[in-house]
């Protein structure tokens, strides 16, 4: 993307770009998230990797890194042999959104300048760069306030348990 930042709306352009473009969790992400609540749904039955794409169309290969993955990470343990498959290998309340995905996403970078080979000419003058990384641990913080186990009560993921609705906190209530 070229951007004049002598016209005006420049800026304005650059953060909606900013915004729209990199504000997205990887594929990887979401099918990690996708297989976590899968087997949470039924956290004492062995599902099959087969199983999971095909409830999610999801590709088989690209669903076999994303459960080696997570089994690294110590999210799923599996059963080897006829009639083995996997689990997971921690109870849905002891699974941090947050944590997941700090450890699913390669790069929270929203943009350049919060690289550490950045180049941009005005980052001296820049509040940006501030900005765009207290909106990056407000994220977290919130994430980190969510856990499996309330995406499972909660598909919707209005209300983790024991909190008030989102909407009462934002009301000063």
């Amino acid at each position: 993307m070229n951007l004049d930042f002598s016209k005006p709306g420049c800026y304005k352009q650059y953060f909606k770009y900013t915004l729209s473009i990199v504000m997205r969790l990887s594929n990887f992400s979401d099918y990690s998230l996708r297989v976590l609540m899968y087997l949470g749904a039924d956290p004492d039955r062995l599902a099959t990797i087969s199983e999971i794409a095909a409830g999610h169309a999801i590709s088989e290969n690209h669903l076999m890194k994303v459960v080696h993955q997570l089994g690294r990470y110590g999210y799923l343990e599996t059963v080897r042999g006829k009639g083995g498959g996997m689990r997971l290998a921690r109870s849905p309340d002891a699974i941090v959104l947050g944590e997941v995905l700090r450890q699913t996403e390669t790069d929270f970078m929203l943009a350049e300048c919060l690289g550490s080979d950045a180049s941009c000419r005005i980052q001296g003058a820049c509040g940006l760069k501030r900005i765009l990384n207290e909106a990056l641990s407000a994220m977290f913080l919130v994430l980190d306030s969510y856990t499996l186990a309330d995406l499972l009560r909660d598909p919707l993921g209005l209300v983790p348990a024991g909190r008030a609705p989102a909407a009462a906190l934002t009301a000063g209530g």
